[in-house]
């Protein structure tokens, strides 16, 4: 029997006072270990605000790391978050939009409605309020119209049910209920393929995941395995349906041209790697800790961080320790506190950034093991080494600079079996792409410190073992992949 909860802030209490099932306050969702470990969970998110780095933004992320099942998911909160991503399926809704409209005439220009679980309460868009909520699935929008040649959507942004009027708050109450009392369904996803790649990549990257020589060996790959290749850039955005697949080959960020890329990529039916949702899942680093936490994968100690939770810090991980932004990347957001005054410091400065940070324990190795996993299987193996007389891999100086250690590449089958397994494990638990899995080995144990959705495969280093068979797997796959679509 599926648990239903609704999480909101605590103010919102009254409101709800007629819905037969749970409602939760946000922090005791975030914290209590009951609501931790309760499985087959729907959660019904009615925080306020839903953007980058809010709290509701966090509840529905660590909602998916602990697999409940979440309205509004992360992946369409992040889709309503700008209208380069939203347009993408907007277009898909014109001929329900023209529909409406011809039932329900409108006098002037401009026009608007409230989408709340799939219901409106004007009469006549019925049919188009269930289909926008298919698309974007979200507890109220209010979507907006403009008459051009015909009637289109110009923008749909969520709203928070609290800023309803009293009727419009009984209606939304109604359609809640109605809503609980419905199954989950998961949209059906397009497919079609043929055998073009696009490699997305940025020549300016100081740090990309893969060098210019590595560029190359990618589409000397593609083409022996007769997959034609092609280097684009962000500028060639509107050149993406050309292709049949996409290869993102520059550091992913939510909030960054490489998502929209993937996103476009996945709307056209085309192969992806890094397919959103990967890229979702692991540049989060709370969503990763509490994923490993909830998977039982031995990590570093670690505590997510409210701004009220810093009292409780230095009772559960002793000096020195790590100090993390969400979505850091190649070290950057990352610092070490030796002492309370630099754990007071740094906290304040992460805290304008982000409202949940990661406090972790901080073990010393020399190297971190990185495992390349593709499609559930180890590629690779390697041994980065911390940069000489520093704790990090790679050292940033103050004005952009940085210095990294070296590396050591192996076969995997000669890397420790407990090392391999537990990477393939974590990276399975993100999903079947390509992950590059770090992993720290001491005395102590095993342990994941985390999962990287664009991992490095630069020649001279990741192909050390394997040469240009490591490149020709990548391409394989997504010859593969390409074939099973057709």
């Amino acid at each position: 029997m599926m648990n239903q909860i609704i999480v909101v802030e605590a103010a919102s209490f009254s409101a709800l006072k007629e819905v037969t099932c749970p409602v939760v306050d946000i922090d005791e969702y975030l914290t209590s270990q009951e609501y931790f470990s309760l499985k087959n969970v729907q959660v019904i998110n009615l925080c306020k605000d839903y953007s980058y780095s809010s709290i509701g933004y966090y509840c529905s992320l660590l909602a998916e790391a602990r697999r409940h099942r979440v309205i509004p998911s992360v992946k369409s909160i992040l889709d309503l978050s700008a209208k380069a991503m939203y347009s993408l399926d907007v277009v898909n809704l014109d001929e329900d939009v023209i529909k409406a409209f011809k039932k329900e005439p409108q006098d002037d220009s401009q026009h608007s409605i409230m989408v709340m679980f799939g219901r409106c309460q004007q009469a006549g868009f019925g049919s188009l309020a269930r289909r926008i909520f298919e698309t974007f699935p979200y507890p109220l929008l209010q979507v907006s119209f403009k008459r051009l040649d015909q009637w289109r959507i110009t923008t749909i942004r969520p709203m928070a049910f609290q800023r309803l009027k009293k009727e419009e708050k009984d209606f939304f109450v109604e359609a809640l209920s109605g809503y609980l009392s419905r199954r989950w369904q998961a949209p059906k996803q397009k497919s079609h393929g043929r055998y073009d790649l696009a490699i997305l990549h940025d020549p300016e990257n100081p740090l990309p995941p893969s060098n210019a020589k590595a560029l190359k060996a990618f589409v000397s790959a593609g083409k022996k395995l007769g997959i034609d290749v092609d280097l684009i850039e962000k500028k060639e955005y509107s050149r993406l349906a050309e292709y049949d697949a996409l290869f993102i080959r520059d550091t992913t960020h939510i909030n960054h041209y490489t998502y929209r890329f993937a996103k476009k990529a996945e709307s056209e039916g085309m192969v992806v790697i890094d397919d959103p949702t990967s890229i979702l899942r692991c540049t989060n680093k709370v969503y990763l800790a509490e994923l490993l936490r909830a998977n039982k994968i031995d990590t570093p100690k670690t505590v997510i961080l409210g701004r009220n939770d810093l009292h409780a810090t230095e009772t559960e991980i002793a000096y020195p320790m790590v100090l993390k932004v969400p979505d850091g990347a190649f070290s950057l957001g990352v610092f070490k506190a030796e002492t309370r005054d630099e754990f007071t410091r740094i906290t304040e400065q992460l805290f304008e950034k982000s409202e949940l940070i990661l406090a972790q324990e901080y073990l010393y190795t020399e190297y971190d093991w990185r495992i390349g996993v593709l499609n559930r299987k180890p590629i690779f193996a390697c041994q980065y080494f911390m940069y000489k007389k520093h704790w990090q891999i790679v050292k940033h100086g103050a004005r952009g600079d940085f210095k990294a250690g070296t590396a050591k590449t192996w076969a995997v089958a000669e890397a420790p079996k407990a090392v391999v397994d537990v990477a393939v494990k974590a990276a399975g638990l993100i999903g079947d792409g390509l992950y590059g899995v770090d992993v720290k080995q001491s005395d102590k144990g095993v342990y994941v410190i985390e999962v990287n959705d664009n991992p490095n495969l630069d020649v001279g280093v990741e192909d050390l073992y394997l040469g240009k068979d490591l490149f020709e797997l990548v391409m394989a796959e997504f010859l593969r992949r390409l074939e099973a679509k057709k």
